[in-house]
């Protein structure tokens, strides 16, 4: 299986939606451990990287775009 490809300041999909009703999650830390934050509500979540690769979908806003844009 391929491995998922994200950096830190990407916004991702997870697979299942955070109780708020949002879907988006910001990379805010990365190493051993991801830190994601809800772009809804603001609550954050430490995840095993491997975790975080099963239940991510995909990025949606990569953090270079972000960048770019402002």
């Amino acid at each position: 299986m391929q491995r998922k490809l994200f950096a830190l300041g990407d916004i991702v999909e997870m697979k299942k939606p955070h109780p708020c009703g949002t879907n988006a999650w910001k990379v805010i830390r990365m190493g051993m451990d991801i830190r994601i934050k809800c772009t809804g509500c603001g609550h954050s979540v430490l995840l095993p990287r491997s975790q975080f690769e099963k239940k991510m979908k995909k990025v949606l806003i990569q953090a270079a775009d972000q960048e770019g844009n402002e």
